[in-house]
């Protein structure tokens, strides 16, 4: 009893002191996707992150782009409106064939030129380029024979896991894939280039917005925070919690351990400020007009576009109040 009472005193001050100092909600104008806009504008450029890996950003969500004598393996596609826009820039880091492209999870401007990636590559045996993810990932983009399917049969994963991990060897690196269920998605996976040392979240992380918990999809904000401690037990920085391991999110700036950090604390803290409020019986209503998210709004906040503040809110309250109902019935 006295570490709820302690909970909620905690709970009131954070609440009371960025009333206090005037923390608002600022919009960010998002249409399509989370995001800047000059993430999904169409003009492709690219960054070197470090060692074999590139990052090119313009197509929807993030790709990353490990390139060697072996040849090019990229992780998430973009928007497939955009696709052939994504080949040239990655035609300008490399001119070897495309030998894998990985998914990080199914969303459409993560996944959407697989087609067109796939079918400009080849395994060295000549065999279409594999497209690796989790097999989750096949279950959503595909369909029941006869149901209409997400996408069309050549984007699908054609080398997909079930295992909580899988790795591979390429362009004289370990390749390693970590699954997290129910996080942002049910086929989420994080991908570790262990020589170059660079993390790729896909949208677990994002530096642009709150996270994006797709309930209808498998998510779980547990399994977010789940998926957050992972790129931290992954993640080893280089000097005060600076640089070392660079973590690629899949919307935004490249980021370091301490960025996941303190993103990792601003969800556990929401989540229980949350908790508590359900906890007191509050509706989903009346959880949103308390504002719970207040001191981080105007850093990740939006009242437009795909992912609002409030249906942020509100996937919290659903997961939570669902995982509450399941341990009340057992």
């Amino acid at each position: 009893m006295a570490l709820v009472t302690a909970r909620r005193i905690v709970v009131a001050i954070t609440l009371m002191f960025a009333l206090a100092v005037g923390v608002r909600v600022e919009s960010q104008g998002r249409d399509t996707f989370p995001g800047p806009a000059w993430g999904r504008s169409g003009d492709i450029s690219a960054f070197h992150v470090q060692g074999n890996v590139d990052l090119l950003v313009g197509a929807g969500g993030n790709i990353v782009v490990q390139t060697g004598d072996e040849g090019v393996l990229v992780v998430d596609t973009g928007l497939a409106m955009y696709a052939d826009k994504v080949l040239a820039a990655i035609r300008k880091l490399s001119d070897k064939p495309i030998r894998y492209v990985v998914n990080t999870h199914f969303h459409a401007d993560h996944t959407g030129g697989n087609e067109v990636l796939g079918k400009a590559g080849s395994t060295t045996q000549g065999n279409p380029t594999p497209k690796v993810a989790h097999e989750n990932v096949l279950t959503r983009m595909s369909a029941p024979a006869g149901e209409r399917t997400l996408a069309p049969t050549a984007a699908w994963p054609t080398d997909s896991y079930v295992t909580p991990s899988k790795d591979f060897f390429f362009n004289n690196e370990p390749i390693m894939l970590f699954h997290d269920a129910a996080a942002h998605t049910d086929g989420d996976s994080i991908v570790l280039f262990r020589r170059s040392d660079v993390l790729v979240a896909g949208d677990l992380f994002v530096t642009t917005n709150y996270p994006v918990v797709d309930l209808a999809n498998g998510g779980g904000v547990q399994g977010v925070l789940n998926g957050l401690n992972r790129l931290l037990d992954l993640a080893v920085p280089q000097h005060e919690q600076e640089g070392g391991t660079y973590i690629v999110p899949g919307h935004g700036r490249v980021a370091d351990e301490a960025d996941v950090l303190e993103y990792r604390d601003m969800v556990t803290i929401i989540r229980d400020r949350v908790q508590d409020m359900i906890d007191r019986r509050l509706t989903v209503d009346q959880i949103k007009a308390a504002r719970p998210t207040l001191d981080y709004d105007l850093r990740y906040g939006s009242t437009t576009g795909p992912w609002t503040t409030a249906m942020f809110v509100e996937a919290i309250y659903k997961d939570l109040s669902a995982r509450s109902r399941r341990q009340f019935t057992r």
